[in-house]
């Protein structure tokens, strides 16, 4: 049975909360009186679809069902965990608690608030144990941090409870040690906010400026190294000590008027809003959001290639994914759905379609990702065995363009000790964009040579081979393994 989650706000962020949860198998119930919030959400989760698969490598698994109610009593009805995400008006948010601990007394409740202390949120409950920051960044869907924070109501196992959840959806809960308005992340935001509002207001530099300076420069360092690690190789080989020596009598410099703040008037809002339009204005909404999450995917999936950073955190999910694949004896009867990816635009020729080489990368996703649910993975080729590809032979049957969901279907044709036939199916929906047959080899490594494989391998792929026995046999498979 799907776990259920409630999102009390469909607005940005709860939209990219729910479909965080939603791709991650949990049933999702979400109120919002605005009339369009099923619009709203249907847009986030449209992104959400294209992004989120594409940075993992291991099959999600299947959607959770999406459910919007009437009354935040039939949302958290059975719902095991809520992330609250309305409006920061504390008044509001203790109305929200109220309510909703009315109706389902224990359920723990996360705030989406981006500076509401958990002491703040928790006044005049009767379970303010229950009640508990999780702030996250947009888009929710795919920045994984998920900052923490509770008080001294919440016990450490409502925390590690929290921690959990968030870990279960693939996040990275970071829990906060002391309560704090605003918390770590919106900190530092507010800190660099004040400072490029008077640069603007000053005449320094303009929105775009500003934007140069960061993507072009320290964002990129932030990004996979954060602040004291890169300020760590900027001390050289003396390291951070060299550091500190060189750059802290700048602390007294005139550098910052972080400690003031321009005067919010309206001549500010016309000035900043007015060159963001003229900076970026040809965009729709839409349309930027696309074009951030594009970039995320490949900044993130550069990281997890080396596992650092964000990166490493996808690869963790990525293991937990994949211990819930267990051979289930009703679904070994049909083709297993291995691999789920997006056409991303490396991905693209000049043809605009995907390339010939990513067809053969679609597919070599498909059989690693089988090879992992059979026990044949790193750990099994750090033992010094795995399979290797003998032959394969690629039929292209549809055109496969950017921003297309795919899907890597496997049917294992035959097995036995060394050797693994199969039968690769890889669809846009229901569409068949090209098949994939290949032999592949169990080899030890050390020796160079065909050897049998390992006895736990075995006992979880021949149940599934015996069971693809009763498929069709696909019309245009035969073509590998004979001697011409």
């Amino acid at each position: 049975m799907a776990r259920k989650a409630a999102i009390i706000g469909g607005g940005v962020i709860g939209g990219g909360w729910a479909a965080r949860f939603l791709l991650n198998g949990w049933d999702v119930a979400v109120f919002d009186p605005d009339s369009q919030a099923e619009r709203k959400i249907g847009e986030v989760l449209s992104n959400a679809r294209r992004a989120l698969p594409a940075v993992f490598d291991v099959p999600m698994p299947a959607e959770g069902k999406l459910s919007f109610a009437s009354t935040m009593g039939e949302a958290v009805e059975a719902a095991e965990y809520v992330q609250e995400s309305v409006s920061e008006r504390i008044e509001l948010k203790h109305k929200v608690y109220s309510q909703l601990q009315q109706a389902n007394p224990g359920v723990l409740i996360g705030s989406s608030t981006s500076g509401f202390k958990a002491s703040d949120l928790q006044k005049g409950s009767p379970a303010p144990e229950n009640i508990i920051v999780a702030h996250p960044f947009n888009p929710v869907y795919l920045l994984p941090l998920s900052e923490v924070s509770g008080s001294d109501k919440n016990t450490p196992e409502t925390v590690e409870k929290t921690v959990q959840i968030m870990k279960d959806i693939g996040m990275f809960p970071l829990v906060i040690r002391k309560e704090i308005d605003a918390f770590l992340g919106n900190r530092f935001l507010e800190a660099v906010w004040r400072e490029a509002l008077w640069m603007l207001k000053d005449g320094v530099a303009t929105t775009e400026e500003i934007d140069e300076a960061i993507r072009m420069g320290f964002g990129l360092r932030w990004g996979q190294m954060g602040l004291f690690e890169t300020y760590r190789i900027a001390g050289g080989e003396a390291g951070m000590k060299h550091f500190m020596a060189q750059f802290g009598p700048a602390l007294k410099w005139p550098w910052t008027k972080l400690m003031d703040v321009p005067e919010f008037n309206d001549e500010l809002v016309e000035l900043v809003s007015g060159q963001s339009d003229a900076q970026s204005g040809a965009y729709g909404i839409r349309e930027l959001e696309r074009i951030r999450d594009q970039n995320l995917v490949g900044f993130l999936r550069a990281l997890k290639e080396r596992n650092w950073g964000a990166g490493k955190v996808l690869k963790e999910h990525d293991g937990r994914l994949a211990a819930t694949l267990r051979t289930d004896p009703e679904a070994t009867g049909a083709p297993l759905v291995m691999a789920r990816m997006q056409v991303l635009p490396g991905w693209i020729d000049y043809n605009g379609h995907m390339t010939e080489s990513r067809y053969l990368f679609a597919s070599s996703e498909t059989v690693d990702n089988f090879l992992r649910f059979i026990g044949a993975d790193m750990d099994y080729v750090a033992g010094g065995h795995s399979y290797y590809t003998a032959e394969t032979h690629i039929l292209h049957k549809g055109e496969a363009k950017l921003g297309d969901q795919l899907t890597g279907n496997l049917q294992v044709l035959h097995a036995d000790e060394k050797r693994l036939h199969i039968y690769i199916t890889l669809k846009r929906d229901e569409d068949v964009v090209a098949t994939l047959e290949q032999m592949c080899l169990h080899v030890d490594m050390k020796a160079g040579k065909v050897c049998p494989s390992a006895p736990e391998v075995l006992a979880r792929l021949m149940p599934i081979a015996e069971a693809h026995k009763a498929l069709p046999w696909p019309a245009d498979a035969g073509r590998v393994g004979r001697k011409n």
